[in-house]
């Protein structure tokens, strides 16, 4: 049987959050990895940083919490806590709606973070050079566990 990540997807009021889900069609300004009664996410102000599921929760609009499948979710976790305190990546978020490739070295935005760090585990959702302009809506689209399309 196969394991799986959790990532809770939020969006919330903030101009900020409005302008991500413009940008990236999508109903989601926000993503970040679930571990256990923590999240840890790339925020604005915070950079890498470990809160409360209930407060990330809480200050969100709306919430969803997903399964995607992973051989070992606890690497992908690990990954991710390797980078706490990094600072957040404001050139590649202003990148993004550019369509410029504007990423720094050793800073995150959210979806970039939860994309890097499944690759670090060895469980590369996308391709190596696309890791740096992941958004919430490619993680959004990604087959959660059990559930398969079907045409």
């Amino acid at each position: 049987m196969m394991s799986a990540v959790r990532l809770l997807f939020s969006s919330s009021n903030s101009p900020m959050g409005a302008v991500i889900r413009a940008a990236t069609w999508s109903r989601w300004s926000h993503v970040a990895l679930v571990a256990g009664g923590v999240v840890i996410e790339a925020a604005p102000l915070y950079g890498v940083r470990q809160v409360t599921l209930d407060d990330a929760i809480g200050r969100a609009r709306e919430t969803a919490l997903v399964e995607l499948p992973a051989r070992n979710p606890q690497k992908i976790i690990c990954a991710a806590r390797s980078q706490l305190g990094k600072p957040y990546d404001w050139t590649a978020v202003f990148g993004l709606g550019l369509r410029r490739d504007w990423q720094e070295r050793d800073a995150w935005f959210c979806s970039e973070l939860i994309a890097w760090s499944a690759a670090e585990a060895g469980e590369p959702w996308y391709r190596c050079e696309s890791l740096r302009r992941v958004t919430p809506q490619h993680l959004w689209m990604l087959p959660p566990v059990g559930e398969m399309c079907t045409g």
